[in-house]
């Protein structure tokens, strides 16, 4: 088993994780201005990406170039990895390969302390994606803790492209927001994020 096959109820009963469900966990997160490029790029991507209507074009025209924005509004100072591999126990069944990892370091040669996974939504359903997402965020947690990088929260982000779902770790406590943020709003989505990379959310 790999991180794609595993469903909430999976992830609770492996890693004893607590589901904690409400709404608007994140609804407070300051939204942050966002650059004329990212704004242009996703006037022109969005539409296109959902007339295509498979996940590469998602990937590839709406959530990367969010994703990268990211990077730049925090100078850099953080890395992004797509399509990584991340096998941190395969005998607990960790390990495959993370849509999107963002780490908090700007050591882009190699993945060093991952904060943040971000999982494709599979069909664009949501919640599917959920139990994936929390499993390569255990995982995650799991690597920091053995390369010995203090990091006591690990978010996550579930997205369709169109929509976004965020996730944060805290302990053996899954605080999961039953909102979507839309891509309508990428000034809010960027400022969860920012929050996320920079552990204030």
């Amino acid at each position: 088993m790999a991180y794609l096959d595993f469903n909430l109820k999976k992830v609770q009963d492996a890693f004893q994780i607590n589901f904690v469900e409400k709404s608007g966990i994140f609804a407070d997160t300051a939204p942050h201005p966002i650059s004329a490029y990212l704004r242009e790029t996703l006037q022109e991507n969005v539409s296109l990406a959902t007339s295509i209507n498979i996940e590469k074009a998602r990937s590839e025209l709406i959530i990367a170039p969010v994703l990268v924005e990211v990077r730049k509004l925090l100078d850099r100072k953080i890395s992004l990895f797509s399509g990584i591999e991340l096998n941190v126990d395969k005998d607990r069944d960790l390990s495959g390969f993370c849509d999107f990892i963002i780490s908090d370091s700007p050591e882009q040669l190699f993945l060093k302390a991952p904060v943040i996974t971000i999982v494709e939504a599979k069909n664009e359903n949501m919640m599917s994606g959920l139990g994936q997402c929390l499993a390569e965020m255990v995982a995650a947690r799991l690597f920091n803790e053995r390369e010995g990088h203090r990091i006591a929260t690990v978010y996550g982000a579930v997205t369709s492209g169109n929509l976004w779902k965020f996730v944060k770790l805290d302990d053996d406590a899954a605080h999961i927001d039953l909102d979507d943020y839309a891509i309508k709003e990428p000034d809010r989505i960027v400022g969860i994020l920012l929050a996320m990379a920079t552990r204030n959310a």
